[in-house]
């Protein structure tokens, strides 16, 4: 059995751009695993769990607090991308939350990510917006768009 924080950091190096510093490291995720109600999802490209990091095609970090769940991070492999991995993580993540009581959702993404489809299609909407909060050096600021789901 792999580490998954190894899977998880293998994952965050190849899927996000640095040059938007969006990407975690691996102190602020390992932090974060062992924070009480934070939770991860980790497949590889079949929907099942890898057996090294090099299999690893994609993860979801979330946090609950009572009956709502924030997604921290979700990120597909570069290699893993349109293969089904994004949907499938969002199914475990919200099949997992709704099981565990949570009645909402949230998360938050950069204005311009092409993650937006991937949202929308698992019944989020956008509910909020922060201008000019992510900066990264000369391409920002760009502004920040909440997004918030509705458990059935």
């Amino acid at each position: 059995m792999m580490d998954a924080l190894d899977g998880i950091m293998a994952v965050m190096e190849a899927a996000f751009d640095p040059k938007y510093g969006e990407a975690w490291n691996r102190r602020q995720v390992g932090d974060a695993l062992v924070t009480p109600n934070t939770r991860f999802v980790l497949l590889d490209v079949a929907g099942g769990s890898p057996d090294d990091a090099a299999d690893a095609a994609g993860f979801t970090l979330s946090r609950q607090t009572l009956d709502e769940e924030e997604l921290l991070l979700i990120a597909v492999a570069p290699w893993a991308r349109r293969r089904g991995v994004g949907h499938a993580l969002m199914r475990q993540f919200l099949a997992i939350s709704d099981g565990n009581g949570v009645t909402r959702q949230f998360l938050e993404m950069r204005a311009g990510n092409p993650a937006e489809a991937l949202y929308l299609a698992h019944g989020f909407a956008p509910v909020g917006r922060r201008p000019n909060y992510y900066r990264s050096g000369n391409l920002g600021p760009f502004d920040a768009i909440t997004y918030s789901r509705t458990s059935s």
